[in-house]
């Protein structure tokens, strides 16, 4: 399995500056998908990046072949032309990671920790002792959750959680989160401003309530963008609701469309003459879609189903199981993947995956960028 980044590259999270000889944007814009690099792979090492995280500036890729651990690549990881990634010594014999822009969580088989990422102390800034049989009781969980709650990206970093919940997973949001209970029924809570919530209005609720709209189908998967959210259903169905100013959402968007026929009247030089407003008028006629408080149904493509999906600020990634790589949302750092810098309100595949004639098997989103792990088709078909 190979690790492929693209989008938002100022700190070197997806690869050292010079590298790259082609793609719109230069070194901080990576528009096409290109693979990942760290230290332990350029050492002679053969081990491999099972999961990748990200936040904004940072990337953290797992290495949990024998005794895991993390390399870190990007703000502050001394990243050299060597490598792309700084392997932390207080991550040996880690299971799990998940970063934030200021911290990083590590799960052991005894113990989790965070790690403050602007301080860089000698002690953790928060740990749990854990027993080492919790990970086989129970539903299975992945950070952010931990025993009794989950890890928060601001302070206090440990927020408790009903027990009653038999929370599965949950994703963070700028200012909101969703959960995934064992029993498939999902619940939000925090700001709902932008309709990210799903619960048909902009309030805020304080404590975790259940997406009504979802009850009685079972769900496989949630993910959140900075304020917009997604799931997918057993069947293999996308929903998804919150903000959708640039898209992120793939349903139409009037502010990103204002944008590209802008950026297209500069390009194309085109006048404001008369003869152009029936044109106007029959655009006006569309529905655009700004809030979605309810969850909506994507239909991303008609001939397959979505496996999983990741969400960074305000762009959207589904890979399907057919192993097709599905991007929409803003585009300015190049974070679709298309080898443009151009935004979509609607589901387009990534191509460069078809041409190398790889299998998409895994997705993760940083903030403006884009993570994908992929394997050769004949691999995949055998």
């Amino acid at each position: 399995m190979r690790w492929f980044g693209f989008g938002f590259n100022a700190f070197e999270q997806i690869c050292v500056h010079g590298e790259l000889t082609e793609g719109a944007g230069g070194d901080a814009k990576v528009s096409s998908p290109t693979e990942l690099r760290s230290r332990v792979e350029t050492s002679g090492c053969c081990l491999r990046t099972t999961h990748i995280r990200a936040s904004w500036s940072r990337r953290a890729s797992l290495h949990l072949d024998g005794d895991g651990f993390v390399c870190l690549a990007g703000f502050g990881a001394l990243a050299s032309a060597e490598s792309c990634g700084v392997s932390l010594a207080e991550s040996h014999s880690c299971k799990d990671a998940f970063i934030t822009e200021h911290h990083l969580t590590l799960v052991f088989p005894d113990r989790i920790e965070t790690w403050d990422l602007q301080k860089r102390g000698t002690a953790p800034k928060w740990s749990m002792k854990i027993e080492a049989q919790s990970e086989s009781s129970g539903s299975p969980q992945s950070l952010p959750l931990v025993p009794g709650g989950y890890i928060a990206s601001k302070p206090p970093l440990y927020r408790s959680l009903s027990p009653h919940l038999k929370a599965k997973s949950l994703a963070l949001g700028a200012e909101h989160a969703i959960l995934l209970c064992a029993t498939g029924a999902v619940y939000t809570w925090g700001l709902g401003s932008h309709g990210q919530l799903g619960h048909g209005g902009l309030t805020p609720e304080e404590d975790p309530k259940a997406v009504e709209a979802l009850w009685g189908m079972t769900m496989s998967c949630v993910a959140t963008g900075g304020w917009h959210s997604v799931c997918i259903s057993d069947g293999g169905d996308l929903y998804v609701w919150g903000w959708n100013e640039s898209g992120q959402l793939g349903l139409p968007s009037r502010g990103l469309r204002k944008v590209l026929q802008q950026q297209s009247s500069q390009q194309t030089d085109v006048d404001t003459s008369p003869g152009k407003e029936p044109q106007e008028g029959e655009k006006h006629e569309e529905v655009y879609i700004s809030i979605q408080s309810f969850p909506a149904l994507l239909d991303v493509t008609p001939s397959c189903e979505i496996s999983t999906a990741s969400c960074g600020s305000r762009h959207t990634a589904a890979v399907t199981t057919t192993g097709d790589l599905y991007t929409w949302g803003w585009g300015e750092y190049g974070q679709l993947g298309h080898q443009t810098l151009i935004s979509s309100d609607e589901p387009q595949r990534v191509e460069f995956f078809r041409g190398q004639q790889m299998r998409v098997v895994d997705v993760v989103c940083g903030t403006w960028n884009t993570f994908a792990a992929a394997i050769k088709e004949e691999v995949a078909s055998f």
